[in-house]
């Protein structure tokens, strides 16, 4: 089965989203199911996870009943108040009923404070995340976040977490040394994964190629391993720098100058993620 493990809807005439302004150009419009669709076909890709793109209920309620029409979106990554214990509980009593709903997260990335993530209260959020069972995406934007990660592994070692984006690595920049460090450490705890994810924009240019994506690749394959790496198009932000089929076939260009192939090819195309989310064979 292959997965794309992160991708996104937005429609911003029925939910609100307060980074979705003007701005994103080319994206700042509704984005849905019959867009994406063709082109996962084209790809071969044949179940993605639905990913929050709102700190919001409505933003999650809009995506569970998008998954529920359509048997390609394989799960919903939604959202839920980490800070708020008791409303967070009654909101996974009421998502946790639906077959579609496969985790959390939260853009850490659009708090004004950059401890967000480590602050107790939210650490003890994921707690509540870890005791049912749900993985979390982590946004750690390097340099901001990533140090965050080893901390958030220690304190809740039974919750899978995963890295989206491998923490936006400085390709434009090309100084990949703190960034490398940053990762190793995050990789040595087992229950933390990565997202090959949302590497086009990170190269901040239009003419990015396979080429620029070797090494922020490879070294993510060093030291995760192939087990816990997946693939991800982040579309439609992904559009900021290309299209679906350029990510896709980009992606698979640098696997294969990598020379993964066999049963890690297939672990990052679709076998890490289906494990990790748990995912279900078949829709029906």
């Amino acid at each position: 089965m292959i997965v794309d493990s992160h991708q996104h809807f937005w429609d911003p005439e029925q939910v609100y989203y307060p980074w979705l302004v003007p701005a994103y150009g080319p994206i700042y419009r509704a984005c849905g199911p019959a867009e994406l669709e063709p082109q996962l076909a084209a790809a071969g890709v044949e179940r993605t996870l639905l990913v929050q793109a709102a700190c919001n209920f409505e933003d999650t309620e809009a995506m569970l009943a998008q998954a529920a029409e359509h048997e390609w979106i394989g799960g919903v990554v939604g959202w839920v108040p980490l800070y708020a214990h008791r409303l967070a509980e009654r909101a996974l009593d009421r998502y946790m009923a639906d077959r579609w709903f496969k985790g959390v997260r939260h853009l850490t990335h659009e708090e004004a404070d950059p401890d967000w993530l480590v602050r107790p209260e939210v650490i003890d959020g994921l707690r509540i995340l870890e005791e049912r069972d749900l993985p979390y995406d982590v946004i750690a934007v390097w340099p901001e976040h990533l140090r965050h990660v080893p901390v958030l592994a220690q304190a809740c070692p039974d919750l899978r977490m995963v890295i989206d984006h491998l923490a936006k690595p400085p390709i434009a920049a090309g100084e990949y040394g703190g960034w490398k460090d940053a990762m190793k450490v995050a990789a040595e705890f087992p229950n933390v994964y990565a997202k090959i994810s949302g590497l086009n924009t990170a190269a901040e240019w239009e003419t990015w190629t396979a080429a620029d994506l070797v090494e922020p690749i490879g070294y993510a394959l060093e030291v995760f391993g192939a087990q816990r790496l997946m693939f991800g198009s982040d579309w439609p932000v992904a559009i900021l720098a290309g299209d679906y089929a350029k990510v896709w076939g980009e992606t698979k260009k640098a696997l294969d100058e990598l020379g993964v192939q066999g049963v890690e090819r297939a672990a990052i195309l679709g076998d890490t993620a289906a494990d990790f989310y748990r995912l279900e064979a078949s829709a029906t």
